[in-house]
């Protein structure tokens, strides 16, 4: 039975919800939905562009923090409140994975927790003995 570590953004939505931010099972890592938040607070309110840029940062800390690195990442899903807005956001992405390229999708959705925040990625990892 593979070993189950998880990883916390110190959220205090995560005891509630009662979610990690990830989970690493054997070689696979699944991160949880994450969005623009530093201390309660939106990051880059109003730019679909920087929301993107912190998600993926505190995305690629939860994948280190359980040993992996954004090349593991095969799938990222992208949930958007404008579709208008995807150049900004698929910007971003392309900067964290342009050479990974992971199998992506993304949707517009009518809203997610905050009204202020305008995107929320989830990702998967796999970790290979491959360097």
């Amino acid at each position: 039975m593979s070993r189950r570590t998880q990883v916390s953004t110190g959220s205090p939505w995560e005891p509630i919800v009662g979610y990690s931010r990830a989970v690493r099972v054997g070689n696979q890592i699944e991160v949880a939905g994450t969005t623009a938040m530093k201390d309660g607070e939106v990051v880059g309110e109003g730019d679909a562009y920087a929301q993107t840029v912190h998600i993926l940062e505190i995305i690629d800390a939860a994948i280190r923090e359980l040993g992996g690195q954004l090349k593991d990442v095969v799938r990222t899903r992208m949930f958007v409140t404008d579709m208008s807005r995807w150049e900004e956001i698929g910007k971003a992405h392309g900067e964290a994975f342009g050479d990974i390229r992971p199998a992506a999708t993304m949707v517009e959705v009518k809203a997610l927790i905050d009204p202020r925040l305008l995107v929320e990625i989830e990702a998967q990892a796999i970790l290979t003995e491959e360097e």
